[in-house]
């Protein structure tokens, strides 16, 4: 029997199993909605297209459209070894979760009316840019204290984002070029410093997990906007940037 080809069960039994593979993925993909379907079907056309170019509608290109696209930010992910490329199960639940922050956030007419908030859909994940302005102001006058409109913001935000738990956090403070602190012993590293970390303590607070954040800095008027001026308002923000975390990615989401 060994002489006869003994072995020859297991290339059939190799078979049967990457036929039954291949069936469970059929029957996934069929019971998909057009979205992930049309995303699928992008993924094999052009596979060596990055993901930055998503299929169109994939994600709205005016998330929001309370911030001229002139203060869209740069790409921050710098150390792209930290963080992969989002799947297009992952592309679909940015897409989900932008939605819902749109819902969210548009349900308080002060979040349009003071240009607060901007949603950009990136390589690597979703970034949220939060601006301090003088007309809805996130926080109190130098200060890190959040306004009651800020801690609303940040806790609506805290909310959507608690539900996916294989997404990383970063935080960044910012500052305009010229700030002239009131208290000598205080700069702008540390009001920005100090404006992230409140950030995150809020989002803590209504649900985020702690594990999911991966870096809170201060970068205080280092990285103007582009296209704005240094001492443009728009510098006065923070930023909550959103990747894909291979190390989460088990923790999937926690549908309410």
């Amino acid at each position: 029997m060994a002489a006869g080809g003994g072995g020859s069960w297991k290339v059939a039994y190799a078979d049967f199993v990457t036929a039954m593979m291949a069936f469970f993925l059929v029957m996934w993909i069929t019971a998909q909605d057009k979205k992930i379907k049309d995303a699928i079907a992008h993924s094999f056309n052009a596979p060596f297209e990055s993901i930055k170019k998503a299929p169109p509608n994939l994600v709205p290109r005016e998330s929001m459209g309370l911030v001229p696209s002139r203060t869209i930010q740069q790409d921050p992910f710098s150390t792209k070894g930290k963080y992969e490329s989002p799947s297009v199960v992952e592309v679909e639940l940015l897409r989900q979760l932008n939605e819902n922050l749109l819902k969210a956030l548009n349900s308080n007419p002060a979040a349009e009316e003071g240009n607060s908030v901007k949603l950009e859909l990136t390589g690597y994940g979703l970034n949220i840019t939060v601006f301090d302005r003088v007309q809805k102001a996130i926080f109190e006058r130098d200060s890190a204290q959040l306004t009651d409109y800020g801690q609303w913001l940040f806790s609506t935000l805290a909310w959507e984002i608690a539900r996916y738990k294989n997404f990383s956090l970063e935080l960044g403070g910012h500052t305009i070029a010229d700030y002239q602190p009131p208290d000598p012993h205080l700069d702008k590293w540390d009001l920005s410093t100090d404006r992230a970390n409140a950030a995150r303590h809020v989002l803590i607070t209504h649900g985020v997990n702690t594990g999911q954040v991966s870096r809170v800095s201060g970068y205080a008027d280092t990285e103007p906007l582009p296209e704005t001026s240094p001492s443009g308002e728009a510098n006065n923000r923070v930023t909550i940037q959103l990747a894909v975390n291979p190390h989460l990615r088990l923790g999937g989401v926690n549908n309410p």
